[in-house]
């Protein structure tokens, strides 16, 4: 591989107009493009990938060119730099792994459907027609887009249509932008339509698969969002619409194309008649996520990947700013705190982990540094803490001030902390550096020693890690008067324990409060023990902290396993949602020293069905006339585990349930369905039910209810029933391939079936890539492996398999970083098993 250039040194577009005309039942289109812009030398190259380019003009006279596939280029010579056009003409194909232009596969009432659409972030606009396709390239853009169009067929991109003439459908010019914002999709879709009180149109448009009032929910959360942000950054929005497409086929969650995001269906639609409010909390998320896009990330662009962090840390955390905004009932800030929190506190948490802020030295390494644990959940925690530090009312300002200076424009991350210095007066790129440019988090040792309070800072790992000696700029968050703000050394010592204890009234000391910044607290025995003995006067999120920490410090071997079973026996009463996730965290973390089918497997249902059963039976089956949004949400996981525990009677009306719905399982409430459908294969498989569910799979169009089937189907007890399973991962017409590692996730998690399934992987690598290594997503069976290996054999296995490309680029650090896991993980065992299962004996005796 050559060195890695930017091609943008060398010639800076300001505006492209391209003709693309599609063939669907070809699969390929033609296209033409036209790009003016400065050129400053005179050997040029742009960027393409697997384009059939049959000539280039600049300023009308051919020129001869060469195209190199290895670096992605179409490179020729100009007489002279300065403000010139460049004319291209060349064919491609339809993709078929979700990059670029490609087909998206529907069915309605059995008939086959596709939807053509694009995906181009990262650097998949190459795909489509010739450009520089680096963020820092803004430009405006002229898009017409002809196809073998259909009566009844829409066609929708980033601007509104301005003219139809001969089937040609041209589209307004585009504000100044990044080469991967630019979309479009056509095909037979149905739309809702709204707009804000600015007067901006909004629209959510998905195949006619789906019922139209799915529509109704998104859209009245994008309506709702956007004039939400326009109040919070002061700065309207600046497109004429905003419309939201469902895509069957898409390998991310959502993309925030200009004006014309596109989703996956689950992301987006809302089942109005059987959904969960857990799911509809989802699609608000993401909904808000990508609207705070078109602000940040689209309007003010990173200059380079490296800044990644810059779109997706910031959306992340806007999402949850929204959505408290528009539904402040749902307290989804303490979701926060178990989803984000969770996510980042396991994956930082693991040597070799990659730092917020990473250098990207080639575009194959781009892909790399879309990891949800590190980029989303850490950045979005870090954004927490820094707007918490600085306040609402400065974090806001700043904001607004930031997008007034860059608007249209590209920054780095050093712009956003001169704008936000600015407005509050503190200097946010010292505290912040620390945290972005380092990889891994710290924990803060409290202890009290001879009459001083010492707090000491040092990097956690979980498994084998090399201190580096690295510090933090901790903002302590303490429930304390008379304490510092923020712990930059590895220790301080502040004298008079007792005045201080006694100033602030003989209350517990708790640090990291609102669980807004991302370290654990290790408290000494004495403190730990002042803590928990008050746990049940705790609010829900410092509680879901408590039992994070005890988690995660077991886990890094800075305290025993005992103590986090201890505490979860004392949260036999707990009716919030979020403390109860939490506890089912770290029950499923219990689960791994558990051996299926043994004595202490018994043990530790009867374990599991003690904590839970006085929320089972407050809260029953069915929902309850005017319940709050805590319990609705609350209800499945006691009923999960009394299910899991052998409760007779929530296998009785688990059975009774299924019996009652089993001509059509979709309309089993959907908050309990998922127990109920794998407690069926669980307690009564048999082949006709495997059968039904796939059955139940192929036709539904709610991709919630297909990962429900997914994972009820391979809980199976049956190998026949596995090999069948494993029959179908390349039965694209049944398993989308952006749906695979669900599939391989679940099997892979179990003892049972998981040598199987990472044969079946091992054998179909290069199906695998073929399908979806053009994007993110194909690392994620890496991440998955690495996550469920816990023996010598296995790792020697998975490095056999990885041996093969653990030096490229997209895999490196992943391969590094899996080993890394499963050899914690063989250790963490070989250590911790037996107290486990004794601590959870002792509890069950009691």
């Amino acid at each position: 591989m050559s060195e890695f250039k930017h091609l943008y040194e060398d010639f800076k577009p300001e505006h492209y107009k391209i003709f693309v005309d599609v063939n669907r039942d070809t699969k390929t289109f033609s296209g033409e493009v036209s790009v003016t812009g400065q050129a400053l030398v005179t050997d040029l190259a742009f960027h393409q990938k697997d384009l059939v380019i049959s000539s280039v003009l600049v300023d009308g006279v051919s020129v001869p060119f060469t195209q190199d596939a290895e670096n992605e280029t179409v490179n020729f010579s100009i007489a002279a730099a300065g403000k010139i056009t460049f004319d291209f003409s060349y064919t491609a194909a339809l993709t078929d792994n979700m990059t670029g232009i490609y087909p998206s596969y529907y069915e309605v009432d059995g008939v086959k459907k596709q939807l053509v659409g694009t995906q181009f972030e990262t650097h998949f606009a190459r795909q489509a027609f010739p450009s520089i396709d680096e963020p820092e390239a803004k430009a405006t853009f002229d898009l017409a887009v002809k196809f073998d169009e259909k009566d009844g067929e829409t066609i929708i991109a980033n601007m509104p249509e301005i003219s139809n003439v001969d089937g040609v459908h041209t589209f307004d010019t585009t504000v100044k932008m990044s080469s991967y914002l630019l979309a479009f999709v056509f095909g037979d879709l149905q739309s809702k339509l709204a707009e804000t009180k600015n007067g901006t149109k909004v629209g959510v448009f998905a195949t006619k698969a789906h019922k139209p009032a799915a529509l109704d929910f998104p859209l009245d959360v994008a309506v709702r969002v956007i004039e939400f942000y326009e109040d919070y950054f002061k700065v309207k929005y600046p497109l004429p619409h905003s419309w939201h497409i469902g895509l069957p086929d898409f390998s991310a969650g959502a993309m925030e194309n200009w004006g014309a995001i596109t989703y996956r269906e689950v992301a987006l639609l809302a089942d109005p008649d059987n959904s969960t409010l857990e799911s509809r909390q989802y699609v608000a998320l993401v909904v808000a996520h990508e609207l705070a896009h078109q602000w940040f990330g689209d309007l003010v662009t990173m200059q380079w990947w490296d800044d990644l962090w810059l779109n997706e840390s910031f959306a992340n955390m806007m999402e949850y700013v929204a959505v408290d905004g528009i539904e402040p009932d749902w307290h989804i800030w303490e979701q926060f705190s178990v989803a984000e929190a969770t996510l980042a506190l396991n994956r930082d948490a693991i040597d070799g982990v990659q730092s917020v802020h990473v250098a990207v030295n080639h575009p194959d390494e781009i892909n790399t540094l879309f990891d949800g644990a590190i980029v989303y959940a850490k950045g979005a925690r870090l954004m927490v803490m820094l707007r918490k530090w600085l306040g609402d009312t400065d974090f806001s300002a700043g904001l607004h001030a930031y997008f007034e200076a860059h608007q249209y424009g590209n920054t780095v991350g050093n712009d956003l902390w001169e704008a936000l210095s600015a407005t509050s007066g503190r200097d946010v790129s010292a505290f912040m550096t620390s945290w972005l440019e380092q990889p891994g988090y710290p924990v803060l040792r409290v202890s009290v020693e001879n009459n001083e309070l010492v707090l000491r800072q040092e990097q956690f790992f979980t498994g084998e890690g090399k201190d580096q000696g690295r510090l933090w700029q901790i903002p302590l968050n303490t429930n304390w008067t008379g304490l510092p703000d923020v712990l930059s050394e590895a220790e301080i010592r502040l004298p008079d324990f007792d005045k201080l204890a006694a100033a602030n009234a003989g209350k517990p000391l708790l640090f990291n409060a609102e669980n807004a910044a991302h370290y654990l607290v290790k408290y000494s025995d004495e403190l730990s023990e002042s803590v928990l003995s008050d746990i049940q006067k705790f609010d829900a999120i410092t509680k879901v902290q408590l039992i994070q920490s005890a988690l995660k410090l077991a886990e890094g071997g800075l305290s025993d396993y005992a103590e986090l079973v201890k505490l979860l026996a004392q949260l036999d009463n707990e009716s919030s949602n979020v403390v109860n996730i939490a506890m089912s965290q770290a029950f499923n973390a219990l689960k791994v020293f558990i051996d299926e089918n043994t004595a202490s497997e018994k043990q530790f249902q009867q374990f599991v069905g003690q904590v839970f059963a006085k929320q089972y039976t407050r809260l029953g089956w069915e929902k309850i006339a005017g319940e709050s949004f805590n319990d609705e949400q609350l209800r499945a996981l006691p009923i999960k585990w009394e299910v899991y525990a052998e409760n007779p009677d929530a296998l009785s009306k688990s059975a009774d349930l299924f019996a009652k719905h089993a001509s059509d399982i979709h309309s089993i409430p959907a908050d309990i369905r998922p127990v109920v459908i794998k407690n069926q294969i669980v307690t009564q498989e048999t082949d006709a039910l495997v059968k039904a569910y796939f059955a139940a799979y192929a036709t539904t169009t709610d991709q919630t209810f297909q990962r429900e089937l997914n994972l009820a189907v391979s809980s199976t007890k049956k190998p026949e029933t596995v090999d069948y399973i494993i029959a179908q991962y390349r039965n694209t017409d049944l398993v989308k391939p952006q749906d695979l590692r669900f599939w391989f996730a679940s099997l892979i998690s179990r003892d049972f079936s998981q040598a199987k399934a990472f044969d079946w992987i091992r054998d179909n690598w290069d199906w695998v890539q073929e399908k979806l290594g053009g994007d993110m997503a194909s690392g994620d069976f890496i991440k998955i492996i690495g996550g469920q290996f816990d023996t010598p054999e296995k790792l020697a296995a998975f490095t056999t398999f990885t041996d093969v490309f653990k030096d490229e680029p997209a895999f490196k650090r992943l391969v590094e970083m899996a080993k890394t896991q499963i050899t914690s993980k063989i250790a963490l065992l070989a250590t911790q098993k037996e107290k486990v299962v004794q601590a959870i004996a002792k509890v069950v005796e009691v």
